[in-house]
């Protein structure tokens, strides 16, 4: 099996020129990539251990298992696609709605890996029949649009936020 560690050094290590792109298989200097790794470690923090917070669940155990997650991501693509796997905020009001119904959180567990095992069989399916069926089903126009309407529905929540503390806000 190859090693996941065969990182060559991009150029010198220290400096990019515009527009220059460090690829997965390469790495900076060793200390220019431990203050990333720390930048991504940061970044990764807020939704490791706010969506639990939220939702209820333990966030070591949340921790743990997105630390599995992405080793085995890592194993599965030989190291092809860097990428980290946590918490999705796209489940946490559906969590709080089950939980709060007093329907407890094995309900809303199962509900979660219900919603696992449905988008595992979709990426199967993106795997063999390819891609081009989503765009039958939802063109670009429609995915545009729904954006759209998530930004429209976003606006007034920025605009208030934005006169509550504007020096911050930009």
């Amino acid at each position: 099996m190859k090693s996941l560690f065969t990182w060559q050094l991009h150029g010198d290590g220290k400096t990019l020129k515009p527009g220059e792109v460090v690829e997965p298989d390469e790495r900076l200097t060793w200390t220019r990539t431990a203050g990333i790794g720390a930048q991504h470690v940061i970044a990764m923090f807020g939704a490791t251990f706010l969506v639990p917070i939220l939702t209820g669940f333990d966030p070591s155990t949340t921790l743990m298992f997105t630390a599995l997650s992405t080793a085995l991501f890592l194993l599965i693509n030989a190291n092809k696609l860097p990428s980290y796997l946590g918490s999705s905020f796209g489940l946490i009001a559906p969590v709080m709605a089950v939980t709060a119904a007093h329907k407890g959180i094995a309900v809303a567990s199962f509900g979660i890996m219900c919603t696992g095992i449905l988008l595992a069989l979709i990426g199967v399916l993106v795997h063999f029949a390819g891609a081009k069926w989503i765009d039958i089903i939802m063109p670009p126009v429609v995915n545009g649009a729904i954006v759209a309407i998530i930004g429209f529905n976003l606006g007034p929540a920025v605009w208030g936020n934005f006169q509550k503390a504007p020096d911050t806000a930009l």
